[in-house]
């Protein structure tokens, strides 16, 4: 009996373990075009950047990837007699892959800022690096 109970108190712990090691993976920019900034002078780039790098810190902050979709509280019998029985239901929320849609299109953003930047040679520009770099 002494097994059956830290096996099963085993077999809890690495459900709540692995659902806690969930994440969202990384996330790819979007492609923009430079071209889109082009008219932009250097002074205009770089407040556009520091907007779009507030938007990303917002979208990076917002909640958890992970949603309780549910508890059941429950009295199971089997072949060891009458037991209590507690489900879990934790899923992927909805709002993730929204959140990872805008931070792609984010990223995608500051990236073509970036490479418009170091066309019209700003200064801001140096140093920072775009995805594949």
């Amino acid at each position: 009996m002494k097994t059956f109970m830290t096996a099963t108190l085993l077999a809890t712990v690495s459900v709540f373990a692995l659902s806690g090691c969930a994440s969202t993976g990384n996330v790819t920019p979007q492609y923009v075009p430079p071209s889109t900034y082009q008219n932009y002078d250097c002074q205009a780039l770089s407040q556009e950047y520091n907007r779009v790098n507030r938007y990303v810190e917002a979208a990076r902050n917002e909640q958890s990837t992970l949603s309780a979709s549910g508890v059941g509280v429950g009295i199971s019998a089997g072949r060891w007699g009458i037991s209590p029985n507690i489900s879990f239901g934790v899923g992927k929320s909805n709002n993730t892959k929204a959140r990872d849609a805008k931070l792609s299109r984010l990223y995608g953003e500051r990236d073509a800022i970036v490479q418009t930047a170091r066309i019209q040679r700003c200064s801001f520009a140096n140093g920072i690096k775009i995805y594949g770099e």
